[in-house]
């Protein structure tokens, strides 16, 4: 490059590098400056101290379903308890939808098959749809299907009664969206 057009971009910024030179009046400046720094300074709050998370361990895992119904020992009952001749039977081999709590089972629908018979569809704990009829177990308390109908389906469980032996209670599967008592 020439030397000339070095002289013309000295030339050009000598105004500019003028302008931060002290022989300017920055008098308001130093002013504005001084009342700045004179005002009394804000102060910051301390951070807040916060207290330590206390960690809870809730196990209830071997307690009863808040869902589920208590089963009510009666003193009635108590005789009951070594002369019902209700047992489940523990020699019969399980069935798919009996390692399913029952309120995990869903009636989604039912299909007519070629014989006539009319079998419940029922939407299992992983996804699945099981097709059952009367007879059929499910449910983690010996639940035997004794009805079903288009809108739902009955079957009594064997449980407990609290006393060493054994009571049938009756459930009910409404279709899904239907509603009921289950």
């Amino acid at each position: 490059m020439s030397k000339s057009y070095f002289a013309w971009v000295f030339v050009l910024a000598m105004p500019l590098l003028g302008g931060c030179s002290d022989s300017a009046n920055t008098q308001d400046l130093k002013q504005y400056i001084k009342q700045t720094l004179s005002k009394p300074r804000g102060r910051v709050e301390p951070i807040p101290v916060f207290k330590p998370y206390e960690y809870f361990s809730y196990s209830a895992a071997g307690l009863r379903s808040p869902f589920e119904l208590p089963v009510v020992i009666d003193s009635a009952l108590e005789g009951m308890a070594a002369t019902s001749n209700v047992r489940p039977d523990f020699d019969r081999p399980r069935e798919h939808l009996e390692q399913y709590p029952l309120a995990s089972l869903n009636m989604v629908g039912t299909i007519t098959g070629m014989d006539g018979i009319l079998w419940a569809l029922i939407k299992d704990g992983d996804g699945s749809v099981v097709r059952v009829h009367e007879g059929y177990y499910m449910g983690q308390n010996h639940g035997r299907i004794v009805a079903v109908n288009e809108n739902r389906l009955s079957l009594i469980e064997i449980v407990p009664n609290g006393l060493g032996g054994w009571v049938e209670r009756p459930k009910t599967i409404a279709l899904e969206g239907i509603g009921g008592d289950n």
